[in-house]
């Protein structure tokens, strides 16, 4: 086919032009079609994963009512292993931990809690913590209860952790201070928080929280 002056032209100005920029411009469609390809591997991957994960931990819901302790401990461990990217895998975590304190194993509702504490979101964390300080609180580790409930948590837990400190202030006879914990509780939580009355009983239970002391006139 044969070709005029002008358009011979813009041919051979378009080898030049691929000549120079042609390698360069091939490996970035390279680079972009193979990025698209990795995301939706990444999506296809991450989907997969936790359509495995929920069939995991349907069993273990299946284990945790049946009490098999050492079937729910083996099925944690494999949600946590193989999917620890997933929400499953603290979901698993707290599920196993509270089987195991059911069944007074403190020792493995410890280690299942400070799992979710060590890989779980912030929320989780949250959880697990106040959870795992329960069960210090149970074995008299007044210090370490303390301990869990240090730093930052997300606002929405607020009342929890001062219920909590409250709580392990009373079993230090540290009543003073377990007001003061239980009153910072009732005065984070809503109005119709459900458990505003059971703080406030275990602040009267204690003496209340301390009189206003009026000026003089």
């Amino acid at each position: 086919m044969a070709y005029d002056l002008e358009e011979q032209e813009q041919i051979a100005n378009f080898k030049a032009f691929w000549d120079r920029f042609g390698n360069l411009i091939t490996w970035v469609l390279i680079l972009a079609l193979g990025g698209y390809a990795a995301y939706n591997f990444w999506g296809s991957h991450q989907r997969s994963q936790a359509a495995e994960a929920s069939g995991l931990y349907d069993g273990l819901t299946e284990a945790i009512e049946a009490k098999d302790a050492a079937k729910v401990q083996r099925i944690t461990g494999d949600i946590e292993n193989k999917f620890g990217s997933t929400a499953y895998a603290p979901m698993a975590a707290l599920a196993a931990a509270k089987a195991a304190f059911d069944a007074n194993d403190l020792k493995t509702a410890k280690a299942q809690l400070q799992w979710a504490v060590d890989h779980g979101d912030d929320e989780y964390k949250a959880i697990a913590k106040l959870r795992l300080s329960g069960v210090l609180l149970d074995e008299k580790a007044f210090d370490q209860a303390l301990a869990q409930l240090n730093g930052e948590f997300p606002a929405q837990f607020a009342a929890e952790v001062q219920d909590r400190k409250g709580d392990i202030l009373v079993a230090q006879n540290k009543l003073a201070e377990a007001r003061t914990a239980y009153q910072a509780a009732l005065d984070k939580m809503e109005k119709n928080h459900p458990g505003r009355q059971v703080v406030q009983v275990k602040l009267d239970a204690i003496g209340g929280s301390a009189p206003v002391q009026k000026a003089a006139a």
